[in-house]
Order: C-alpha cells, then sequence, then structure tokens
C-alpha cells in the first residue's frame, strides 16, 4: 500500500530542464511512482503545484566544529531541512575543534557515531581527514567497516592557522611526535586514497579525495602585507589577506601531485574566485586522465566583500569583491562548476566575534547558511537563466553520485522519498531570527530571495512542515556507497 502520496506538484529533476506535472507514491521510504493522476494512499499531501525538488545533498558540512557534535546534529540538521536539505555530509577530523582529540580513528570515529545518533533531522554522513601517518593506514578500514569512502586535505593548515598565522600547527593538529603536515604528507595521503580505489575496484568510481585548496605561505605574507599597509579593513582586508592567486596555486600543486600518485578521483572544494576556477580548468585539461569535480559554496554566489552582513562573513576562502562572484556565475551556468554547497560551519556569536569586535583578524572563520542553500540558487539563477534541472543536479544528483548515495539524488522509482517542496513565486527577506540554527546572525541579513522551501520529506517523513520543523529525529547515518 501507498503509503504517502504528494499530488499536485511539479517534479524537478536532473535529466529535464523544466518542471513535469505529476504525482508523487511513496512506499516503506522509497519513492514507487511518479506519474500523473494517482490515487490511493494512506495520507495524501497536496502540493498546491509547488515544484517538488529532490532533496538537497549539501555535500560540505561542519558539525561540531565550534559547538558540541550532539547539539549541532539536532539544531543544524533542523537548519538544514529548512532548506530543503534532507542529507548532509559533514566534515570530521582529529585534532582541535571538532572533538579535540587525536589518536586513530578506530577510536574516534565511533564516538563521533555515538554523539550523533538520534539526533539529526536529515540523514548525514561523514568525510574524513587523515591528519597523520597513521590514519592513512586506516584507509582501508574506514571505507569497508564504516562507510567513509570520501577523504580530506586543508592545503593551508602546515603553516597556517583556521582562523588566521599560527606558530604552533603541530599543537593545533594533534600530531604524533615528529610528524608534519606537509605537501609530503598530501603525496602519502593521495597514494593511500588511490591504494583503497585499487583495493576496493567495485567502489572505486566513489572513493575520493577532497582538497582546500589555498597556500599557506601565501596567506602568511599577505596577511602581513594587509596588516602593515592599513588601507583595508574588515571582509576587504581578508580577502586581500588570503589572495585568488593563493587559490590557484594552491589547484596546481595538488592537480600534480595527484598526477604524480596516480589517484584519479580529486574534489577541489569552495572555489571563491576567477583565478582559482581558471587554474580548475587549466589542470583538467592538462590532466585529462583525472576525474576533477569543482565545488563552490551558496556563501560564494550570493555575497561578495561590500553586500554581506558584516564581518560574520568572514570564511576560508574569503567572501571575494563583485568580480569574482561574477566570474562563478559564469562558471555554474557553462557547466564548469559539479555542485553548489553551504559549508555550514555554526559559529555562535560569543565565539566568533573577537576584540575589537570589529577585527576581521581575531573573528573566527565559518559562518551557517543550509537554510539558504536552495531558494538562494534558484533566486539567483533563474535570474541568470539557470534551468531548474540544473539546479536539481547541482544541488542534489551531481554530489549524490560522486559521494556513493545510491539511493539519492532524483525523484524517480527506487530511491528514497527525499523530496523537498518549493514556492517558486514567495518572495521573502532573510533574517537571522527565524533560523532554527543556534547561530544568532547570518552573513544574508536582509537578502531578498525570491523561492521558499515550504515543505522536506525525509525518506517521505516529513520533517518541515508548511515551514516549520515538526515531529522528532529521523535522520540516518548513511554509510556509504547505500
Amino acid at each position: 500500500m501507498t503509503e504517502l502520496l504528494l499530488k499536485n506538484v511539479k517534479v524537478v529533476t536532473h535529466d529535464h530542464d523544466e518542471p513535469v506535472d505529476a504525482d508523487i507514491a511513496v512506499s516503506d521510504g522509497r519513492i514507487v511512482r511518479v506519474e500523473p493522476g494517482l490515487s490511493g494512499a494512506g495520507e495524501v499531501v497536496d502540493g498546491g503545484g509547488k515544484l517538488a525538488f529532490p532533496g538537497v545533498v549539501d555535500a560540505h558540512q561542519h558539525w561540531g566544529i565550534y559547538n558540541p557534535l550532539p547539539d549541532d546534529t539536532e539544531s543544524e540538521s533542523r537548519a538544514s531541512a529548512q532548506g530543503g536539505v534532507t542529507t548532509a555530509l559533514t566534515y570530521m577530523r582529529t585534532g582541535q575543534y571538532y572533538l579535540n582529540k587525536g589518536g586513530s580513528y578506530a577510536d574516534f570515529f565511533p564516538e563521533v557515531l555515538g554523539q550523533a545518533e538520534g539526533r539529526a533531522y536529515v540523514d548525514y554522513g561523514f568525510h574524513l581527514a587523515p591528519m597523520s601517518s597513521g590514519h592513512i593506514g586506516e584507509l582501508p578500514d574506514l571505507v569497508e567497516r564504516f562507510g567513509v569512502p570520501s577523504f580530506k586535505i586543508f592545503m593551508f593548515y602546515g603553516g597556517h592557522g583556521l582562523h588566521g598565522r599560527s606558530d604552533d600547527q603541530r599543537a593545533f593538529l594533534m600530531l604524533p611526535e615528529g610528524e608534519r603536515y606537509d605537501y609530503a604528507h598530501f603525496e602519502f595521503v593521495m597514494r593511500g586514497v588511490q591504494a583503497a580505489r585499487e583495493r576496493f575496484p567495485d567502489l572505486a568510481g566513489e572513493i575520493s579525495l577532497s582538497l582546500h585548496c589555498e597556500t599557506a605561505e601565501i596567506m602568511t605574507a599577505y596577511t602581513k602585507l594587509v596588516e602593515e599597509a592599513g588601507d583595508l579593513s574588515g571582509l576587504a582586508a581578508y580577502s586581500a589577506s588570503r589572495p585568488p592567486h593563493s587559490e590557484g596555486l594552491a589547484v596546481f600543486i595538488a592537480s600534480y601531485l595527484a598526477h604524480e600518485t596516480g589517484l584519479a578521483n580529486v574534489n577541489l572544494l569552495h572555489l571563491s574566485s576567477r583565478k582559482a576556477l581558471d587554474a580548475a580548468v587549466r589542470m583538467a585539461a592538462t590532466f585529462p586522465h583525472i576525474d576533477f569535480r569543482r565545488e563552490v559554496t551558496i556563501g560564494h554566489l550570493l555575497a561578495d566583500v561590500e553586500t554581506a552582513s558584516g564581518i560574520g562573513a568572514k570564511v576560508n576562502p574569503p567572501i571575494r569583491p563583485r568580480e569574482d562572484v561574477e566570474a562563478l556565475w559564469e562558471y555554474v551556468l557553462d557547466g564548469t562548476v559539479d555542485w553548489v554547497v553551504s559549508d555550514h560551519a555554526c559559529c555562535r556569536d560569543e565565539l566568533k566575534f573577537g576584540d575589537p569586535r570589529e577585527d576581521v583578524f581575531v573573528a573566527k572563520a565559518g559562518f551557517g547558511g543550509a537554510e539558504y542553500l536552495l531558494p538562494g540558487l534558484i533566486t539567483e539563477g533563474r535570474r541568470r537563466g539557470l534551468p531548474y534541472g540544473r539546479i536539481a543536479a547541482l544541488t542534489s544528483w551531481n554530489p549524490a553520485k560522486r559521494y556513493g548515495l545510491r539511493t539519492k539524488g532524483t525523484i524517480a522509482p527506487g530511491f528514497d522519498a527525499d523530496i523537498c517542496l518549493v514556492d517558486p513565486g514567495q518572495t521573502w527577506t532573510v533574517r537571522a531570527q527565524e533560523s532554527e540554527s543556534t547561530q544568532e546572525y547570518t552573513p544574508f541579513e536582509g537578502f531578498e530571495l525570491t523561492a521558499k522551501v515550504t515543505d522536506t520529506f525525509v525518506r517521505g517523513n516529513h520533517v518541515l512542515d508548511a515551514g516549520k520543523i515538526v515531529g522528532r529525529p529521523v535522520g540516518r547515518y548513511v554509510s556509504r556507497p547505500a
């Protein structure tokens, strides 16, 4: 028997530019039929002609980085559901922040899973960062035992802190005695990930390495130049202190190391500038045997150094000037960008801002924004001619396929009933106080959006109803591939 029937909706999928009128039948958490004129169900929800998007696969979040993981899992998953997110993939590592522990992932990761269990309103998974040589040896176990096929390198961590300059990275990263987090380590991580791909050939297409591409030495030098010059402040100063060519150079280095190590699946994260995307395109042409995927964030697509609401928009890599925002949109529209994410990292007011409050260099990096991912992309994308189907690909299908979420990413029989209803004609103003996140501010404060997520279903469970979170946490850890 059909347990849930969504009637009177316009179904959006990655393989059609425009929506199709249809009903959606759900049984046992899966979609069973998508066609007009369906009837007979335990529960019928009238979509009122709204768009039915596949639930957003937000492939870049950070739960537990600034707040206890159990707290973030609950509050930030609620905020995610407000933005149509039904699956959140969150980055996790050993070292300061997160659980503030070092050691092996065999000990660390079960604790992560235990702290998150039973608290999420959306499904979730984790990417893990091999910080030490011991972690590289654990990669096959992480793939086979824990269902984690995606890993990360933070290229600037070797000589630069999370929020700015740092003189004691080893303590920050909680590395074993005698180890360094540097280009040699990055090479060995790549070799380890490629070895895991070769060990599990049936999973090789879904085992990948992601990189945060910035160059520590350039950022340290430019931070000093910007501070000494004293003619810039706020977000403009922070952008200048981490210049776009720092991103571009890191992309070149990462790409050559991938070529050297034979690593075929590489994801270039949150590219924020024309120079970064240009470098990514050049490297794809230079190394056609590497399957590069390119990511941008909704923050970098919506806000610039002038329009963002204050230094709460400090993030790594930085929010950029308007010319870089326009460049990112060029690459979105021409198909160069593979997916769009939130990079959601809830950082509450008392932790975010330092003393003096207006000093961007003492503020913490990162902010939330999953609530605005799909509405923001629809608002700006449609204005620029981006088809609905491309939006579905950028927010759901593409990241689902890359990261081993085999039953997610589209609205079709056999797939999880992860669906969000969007009113494409509802204009509203972003207000932080209306978010379920515990973050009290947003860089998007006062932005006017022209699409609103009204309902979100996670495996058929109605978690956002008429704009309000309802029911209990139903989210599950997704062991990938799944």
